[in-house]
């Protein structure tokens, strides 16, 4: 290509062309970019035209790849000597096809079809020589179209829909049309107040805020306390005692910051909270606040110093205790990580930027569903690669926030057979409203992350795993997770698409310390929240001694002990191994009282 000499310059764009231009990047681009993510299921765009330029080259360079394509499109599952493949076999346990009708003729060979058209295209999805992610990808936007095609999602061909509409009368297909217009007003709604500008949230008592069914503080987050310290960034909750004597060390618990903290409090009868207390445990909570746009700047460093060492700091002022039990849920467990190896560096070279002499230390350290080597992130891995960051960034930037309805959208399509489609059928099909569940209002309760923090957090732990690789740094500490040397309880959950168990046991691979850990049926979040009584629960448990040789997952899984059962227990009888007896319990003074549990942060709802 020929250069142009040094002092030649193109000329400058027209003023009018220029003002095209910028017109085009303020007005154009985010309908834009709003119909590209839209078809491409929220993924980025450009990430998603990746993966399928690799598909297609691999596909149409196979030898084989037309006749496979034409023999997944055109095999029936009924055909005479073609048996009924793995995911054929499953479908009669799918939730999907559970009513009686589907075993009838003809809508039993819908399903046995779908079943086996499913697992080809799956197959297909991943051709070898692709990129691993792009693999990924494609196996994930395969499943999207598989989800939506499934006869269970139409009324010409699911048969519960058919058998409810003569039950009724077609009473219920009204029913489901008058819910329908109701969501579609609240969506409109939710539109206009927007105004058309990305940057406008709706305030707290907008209309366009869908009501919860549970509320915040009269039926769940209901665990008497008091906030006993309250900064820019969280809220500490000290609960009531309800025992005479408890743990002599408090027990800190640090939710995940992408989620309300309240998941921890539920109703009465599955909060995890209520429960460690009426085992004689002193529990404080940390309230994250949801963050608005003028938090744009807040980072990992902040929510480090703020979050868990101030808080730290207040539990030692409050308290006098010397040591603390400490236990992080989801990413405020990578967080208690972090902190945990910043607190041991800090020991190691004292660093006056941090008062050690007003810092508990660690008793123990508990981490559920908490991942701290993101190698293998799972499905929550296709929305992370350099390009989906740069479209992240670039709407973040507008913000200077993550919108908790895009970390919504993002976790009900890694599972949008249950939290989409399924939903749809029974609500605008079948007539059937939602469930007043609280661990399904929890859900709905999103909450917001800051534009540098989550930027951060993701090209930190998720494209470089600088926390494993030990090149992260807090408050300009080098992290290094061996050296973490109080005794761990680490809990993995075995149906979790957010942090894969085998994920979460990466740990014990980095760290040398007393471990014990415990594999839980259940996902993410119903796997946690798993309380004594509760049904069809069971877990394994392992533990290693500091120094004794490293156990690969499978292996561990063999050798562990299972049980049926709750898990939270077993949780409560290590803590107490952990403890060094028991003191009378601590009542919060008034002095230290600023206001009642939940406290205000958690209240704070917006509208996107």
């Amino acid at each position: 290509m020929t250069q142009l000499p040094p002092d030649i310059h193109p000329p400058p764009l027209p003023g009018l062309m220029l003002a095209l231009v910028r017109a085009w990047h303020r007005q154009a681009q985010p309908w834009w970019r709003g119909v590209t993510t839209s078809w491409s299921w929220g993924l980025s765009p450009t990430a998603a035209q990746l993966a399928a330029t690799d598909w297609w080259l691999h596909w149409a360079s196979g030898a084989a790849g037309m006749q496979n394509w034409m023999n997944a499109a055109t095999s029936s599952a009924s055909a005479p000597g073609i048996p009924l493949l793995a995911d054929a076999t499953r479908a009669t346990s799918d939730s999907r096809f559970a009513h009686p009708a589907w075993q009838q003729w003809p809508f039993n060979t819908m399903k046995e079809q779908y079943a086996q058209w499913s697992e080809r295209l799956m197959a297909q999805a991943r051709l070898e020589g692709m990129q691993p992610h792009h693999q990924q990808l494609m196996a994930f936007m395969t499943r999207q179209w598989i989800d939506m095609a499934s006869p269970a999602n139409w009324p010409w061909s699911n048969p519960e829909i058919g058998m409810k509409d003569v039950e009724t009368l077609g009473m219920s297909r009204l029913k489901g049309m008058q819910l329908w217009l109701a969501d579609l007003q609240a969506l409109l709604r939710h539109t206009l107040s927007r105004r058309g500008d990305p940057e406008h949230a709706a305030p707290m008592s907008s209309p366009a805020l869908p009501p919860l069914s549970h509320i915040v503080g009269r039926d769940v987050a209901t665990t008497p306390g008091n906030v006993v310290m309250r900064n820019h960034l969280v809220e500490l909750i000290q609960y009531a005692p309800s025992t005479p004597s408890v743990v002599s060390e408090p027990l800190l618990i640090v939710p995940s910051c992408i989620m309300k903290y309240y998941i921890l409090d539920l109703s009465p009868h599955n909060s995890m909270v209520r429960y460690l207390r009426d085992q004689g445990f002193t529990v404080f909570m940390l309230s994250w606040r949801n963050p608005d746009e003028h938090d744009r700047e807040l980072g990992m460093d902040d929510y480090l110093r703020q979050g868990l060492i101030d808080s730290m700091a207040a539990i030692r002022r409050l308290t006098g205790a010397a040591r603390v039990h400490s236990l992080g849920y989801c990413l405020g467990g990578t967080f208690l990580a972090m902190a945990a190896c910043l607190l041991a560096g800090v020991r190691r070279e004292p660093d006056t930027r941090i008062k050690l002499d007003d810092l508990p230390d660690l008793a123990s350290m508990t981490l559920l569903a908490a991942q701290t080597d993101f190698s293998e992130p799972g499905d929550l891995g296709v929305f992370i690669d350099p390009d989906q960051l740069h479209h992240l960034q670039h709407d973040m930037q507008q913000r200077g926030f993550l919108s908790g309805r895009q970390m919504a959208a993002a976790f009900q399509l890694l599972n949008a057979q249950d939290l989409i489609w399924a939903r749809q059928t029974r609500r605008y099909l079948l007539g059937e409203e939602d469930k007043g569940m609280d661990l399904m209002s929890w859900n709905a309760d999103a909450t917001r992350l800051p534009a540098r923090m989550h930027s951060e957090y993701l090209h930190e732990l998720f494209l470089r795993n600088a926390l494993a690789a030990g090149h992260a740094r807090a408050l300009g500490e080098r992290l290094a997770l061996i050296d973490i040397h109080c005794p761990m309880l680490v809990v993995g959950t075995e149906k979790d698409h957010v942090s894969p168990w085998k994920s979460v046991y990466k740990i014990t691979l980095l760290t040398d310390t007393d471990t014990t850990f415990i594999l839980a049926s259940g996902g993410h979040n119903a796997g946690i929240v798993s309380e004594p009584g509760h049904p069809h629960r069971r877990h394994a448990w392992g533990h290693r001694p500091q120094g004794q040789p490293w156990l690969a997952p499978d292996h561990w899984l063999a050798d562990a002990t299972h049980c049926e059962g709750s898990w939270w227990p077993a949780m409560a009888d290590w803590l107490r191994q952990h403890s060094d007896g028991e003191v009378a319990a601590r009542v919060v003074a008034m002095r230290d009282t600023l206001a009642p549990a939940p406290g205000e942060y958690v209240k704070v709802r917006h509208a996107d």
